[in-house]
């Protein structure tokens, strides 16, 4: 007999789930919650024009920051360029109410794959304001991005053609890129939380002319869905931020692009919205153009962090 206690076991090592899984998580949730925004946007779109819309969500996307806001008023709204922060906010305001439209007009998973050539547009833009390198992948990529917005267009085709729905799809698209590319310029300097809190404020402001054109007072079940489409949109949006922060971009991609699929299930479900073969097809090819030059970018910045080590 002894007086000595038993030996204590180590505690079994807790074993945490592999970043790119945590990211893939998010990037789901991301693509839910965009799902959820747009089948919204899409069903009050009858009685509440894009515009009118797009004032409701900043409202309920500002409310959602303003606890965080009061706690560092002045920090949050330090810039040392404001003038291109409020050429982003307008840009991107522009852009939201191109976007919603295009999502009341267009079959849900048609506006989808439209939004997905921003992409497309940011190499042009990186090109001629990043003045980054771009080589002959890269462009053949984007070029053939822009030949599957065509076969989804089908131009010329009966029953076919280039609507303002359309048009509004890729210009949205087009203005993101710009607030995308200005976001790379500012973050040298801004944190992301500057730029989202300015967003945010000069959202309110920028939308609410063109607002008061189409106004009305919501009733109450429609105001009610108004403010959840916001929230959603501003809890969509931090999904997507800490999914990329969390993996890598390149293995991430490919997870937001599940929305075009949620998107056409909800179509089909909800609003009897059949995807067409030269949906199918143009948004198959615009999908494995972005998906290309996001892997092709995170090689680049791979190879140029490892050199400069």
């Amino acid at each position: 007999m002894t007086d000595e206690p038993p030996p204590v076991e180590d505690p079994p090592e807790r074993v945490g789930l592999a970043p790119n899984v945590v990211g893939a998580l998010w990037m789901l949730g991301s693509a839910l919650g965009f799902t959820a925004m747009t089948t919204l946007i899409k069903f009050l779109g009858d009685d509440y024009p894009a515009a009118l819309q797009t004032f409701y969500r900043q409202a309920a996307g500002l409310l959602v920051l303003l606890p965080l806001i009061l706690r560092d008023w002045r920090g949050a709204f330090h810039a040392t360029r404001p003038g291109i922060l409020l050429f982003r906010s307008a840009a991107g305001t522009i852009a939201m109410i191109m976007s919603f439209y295009a999502f009341q007009k267009l079959p849900l998973a048609e506006a989808n794959a439209l939004s997905f050539t921003r992409t497309l547009w940011m190499v042009p833009l990186a090109l001629f304001v990043l003045h980054e390198k771009m080589g002959p992948m890269r462009i053949a990529a984007a070029l053939a991005g822009f030949v599957g917005v065509l076969v989804m267009l089908q131009p010329g085709a009966p029953g076919h053609g280039f609507g303002w729905g359309q048009a509004a799809a890729l210009g949205s698209a087009a203005l993101f890129a710009m607030t995308i590319t200005g976001m790379k310029v500012m973050t040298r300097d801004h944190s992301p939380f500057t730029l989202l809190v300015w967003s945010a404020v000069l959202g309110l402001v920028f939308s609410l002319p063109p607002a008061l054109f189409v106004w009305r007072w919501p009733e109450p079940v429609d105001l009610a869905l108004l403010a959840a489409m916001g929230v959603i949109g501003t809890i969509t949006q931090g999904c997507y931020i800490k999914g990329m922060q969390v993996g890598e971009a390149a293995v991430m991609a490919p997870i937001d692009y599940t929305r075009l699929v949620f998107s056409a299930a909800i179509g089909f479900l909800i609003f009897s919205e059949i995807p067409t073969w030269a949906t199918i097809a143009g948004a198959g090819i615009v999908v494995a153009s972005t998906l290309f030059i996001t892997i092709r970018e995170q090689q680049v910045a791979r190879r140029a962090r490892l050199s400069g080590r």
